[in-house]
């Protein structure tokens, strides 16, 4: 018999595009990006390029933005729920992908997928407590504890902790549901909001990332205490800006104010808060993790 590890298809399901992978443990046989329309298309495109590979997967999984219903005993299970993206509320992701293949399916959320692959194969190794935080387009994170990502009555939505206007600033936030929920003040979409430029024009003034850094700081002193975690995880596009990871460790410390556990008041929170190790493709492999979770249930 082969001991070599199962082929697996992988799809990260994200708002502007999806990317889809064949690979075996965490090497990639085949992948593509899909541009991320309509349900019907973007979902049947990545079917097809897993249908048309010479690669035989055995199992699939799915990484995918949300909300997403994760309640096993929903009839709604694995659909994508109230998602701000239009045309996407209420698409039976799951179902649809299942629905084509006769191999087992899994599903998470993709920040939910990114703490898995973190977990398995970068920064989380070996931990049994930790967190994920994307900043980009959307702000969401992933909470793994128990040996597994956790969920609850729904899957956790860090990205709408609410924060705190901080004085210097009059920007009520963009969030539809929250206004000045985190996501709603310091998402890609909200920095472009509050100055007005995209956010490729903003790259060399000191006050934009100051600013950022303040209120993640805000949101990640919350997560901390709320969860406990042994290490906050951080990425995304908009954490590729140059000096913001340090910043924000800087402007943590001056959050938690020598208040909670001696290895973050007493350090420079550089083991604490780290970038993921494996970058913007740590949603794909998660995804991969799910498949091959699934194949040992």
């Amino acid at each position: 018999m082969s001991t070599e590890p199962p082929v697996v298809g992988a799809i990260e399901a994200g708002g502007t595009k999806f990317r889809v992978a064949i690979g075996r443990s965490h090497h990639l046989l085949a992948d593509a990006t899909i541009p991320t329309t309509t349900p019907a298309e973007t979902v049947a495109a990545s079917i097809e390029f897993l249908r048309e590979s010479k690669h035989r997967v055995e199992a699939i999984g799915l990484a995918s933005f949300g909300p997403l219903d994760l309640n096993p005993h929903s009839p709604s299970y694995g659909s994508i729920t109230t998602t701000p993206k239009p045309g996407w509320s209420d698409t039976p992701l799951l179902e649809m992908v299942r629905g084509s293949f006769d191999v087992k399916v899994a599903i998470d959320t993709d920040v939910g997928g990114a703490a898995l692959g973190e977990r398995t194969w970068g920064a989380a190794r070996g931990l049994e407590s930790f967190v994920y935080l994307t900043v980009g387009t959307g702000i969401g994170g992933g909470l793994f504890a128990g040996g597994r990502t956790h969920h609850g009555l729904g899957h956790p939505e860090m990205g709408h902790v609410v924060v705190a206007q901080e004085q210097d600033d009059s920007f009520e936030g963009i969030c539809p549901f929250h206004g000045s929920c985190i996501e709603g003040m310091a998402s890609g979409p909200a920095l472009r909001a509050r100055w007005n430029h995209p956010v490729v024009d903003l790259l060399d003034r000191w006050e934009v990332w100051d600013l950022e850094a303040r209120y993640l700081a805000q949101a990640l002193r919350s997560i901390t205490y709320i969860t406990a975690p042994e290490r906050i995880i951080i990425g995304g596009g908009v954490m590729r800006q140059q000096g913001l990871l340090q910043l924000v460790r800087t402007k943590l410390g001056v959050e938690l104010a020598g208040y909670g556990p001696s290895e973050l008041v007493d350090s420079d929170l550089e083991d604490y808060l780290v970038a993921p190790e494996l970058g913007q493709d740590a949603g794909l492999f998660g995804a991969m993790v799910l498949a091959q979770q699934s194949l040992a249930t």
